[in-house]
């Protein structure tokens, strides 16, 4: 396989990143670069890092653009077994970025959260809403991807925007599989949509979910970068779904079928094994935005509530 960092990939402007990787010979991952300059979304560097686990051997050819030592920073050599040969200095990333994180059990999960909320720089009453949707999304691939690597993350904060950009990445089974469980999603991008709509969960047939699982995650998180005017991607099979900046003069309005909002989408990518989500979320706190939170909390809390009402739901014999 081979994937090539280019100068600049964020989420608007992805998709000829994405259409770059090579999936010939998968028992091999070589990374390449641009030579002057690479500026990133987290999510590029979290699908190099959840690549190289499942891998027999990595390779990444010397690095010469003077970001290179983001790249040490966020722990990508590390994860390639790739000596960087860089000494830097590490200093404390709270509040500024979280490097790229393997998570495979719920207390991993609990630290990440609990490592991404200096980055929020928002009260706590919103700081728990969000991180209830990232633990839900997180949560998911523990439960349903079948992915032996569990979830690769990294996060980080941009000052001069107030806006945090997080990836969240697995080699698993892919939406399309997981939505099948319990509904009919005969493409990539089929099961995309399906997924993005409230209340559709591939655990039960049942619309609204379960008790345990609403199936509103990734609406809730697309909901927000609605209402910002934030970008946010999708990438499961063969298909990628973008959701783009709606216009200003628009009124906002959350639609629960995603193909309605302002989006691209397509389904002739090269085949990722798994799932891959990329997240801008743009934090100052105008009115939309915080009615929204509260909105999200409201749901945090009722699904809390749900989840002790079940664990200490005892048996009961006739």
């Amino acid at each position: 396989m081979r994937m090539h960092l280019p100068n600049s990939a964020f989420l608007g402007n992805i998709d000829p990143f994405l259409r770059t990787f090579d999936r010939s010979n998968p028992d091999v991952l070589e990374v390449s670069a641009n030579k002057r300059w690479i500026s990133v979304h987290p999510v590029v560097i979290s699908m190099i890092a959840a690549l190289s686990l499942g891998i027999r051997r990595s390779s990444c050819e010397k690095l010469e653009a003077k970001s290179k030592h983001y790249f040490e920073r966020m722990g990508l050599f590390k994860f390639l077994k790739v000596d960087s040969g860089m000494g830097i200095t590490e200093h404390e990333p709270a509040g500024r970025f979280i490097p790229l994180t393997q998570i495979k059990t719920s207390d991993e999960l609990t630290k990440f959260i609990k490592d991404m909320i200096p980055l929020l720089h928002l009260s706590p009453n919103h700081v728990e809403p969000i991180g209830y949707i990232v633990s839900e999304l997180v949560r998911n691939v523990l439960e349903h991807s079948s992915s032996k690597q569990g979830a690769i993350l990294c996060a980080q904060f941009y000052k001069k925007s107030n806006t945090i950009r997080l990836g969240i990445v697995d080699c698993g089974v892919g939406i399309k599989k997981t939505i099948n469980v319990s509904h009919r999603a005969k493409t990539d991008l089929e099961a995309i949509r399906l997924a993005l709509i409230p209340g559709i969960t591939g655990t039960t047939k049942k619309e609204g979910g379960t008790e345990l699982n609403a199936g509103a995650g990734l609406f809730f998180i697309k909901s927000i970068a609605e209402v910002n005017r934030d970008f946010f991607v999708v990438y499961s099979g063969n298909a990628v779904y973008k959701l783009l900046k709606r216009d200003l003069a628009r009124t906002i309005k959350l639609h629960a079928d995603p193909f309605k909002d302002r989006h691209s989408k397509g389904e002739d990518y090269p085949y990722w094994q798994g799932t891959t989500i990329g997240i801008d979320m743009s934090l100052d706190t105008k009115e939309e935005f915080t009615s929204l939170l509260d909105l999200i909390r409201d749901t945090y809390s009722q699904a809390i509530k749900e989840r002790k009402k079940q664990r200490y739901k005892r048996a009961r014999f006739i």
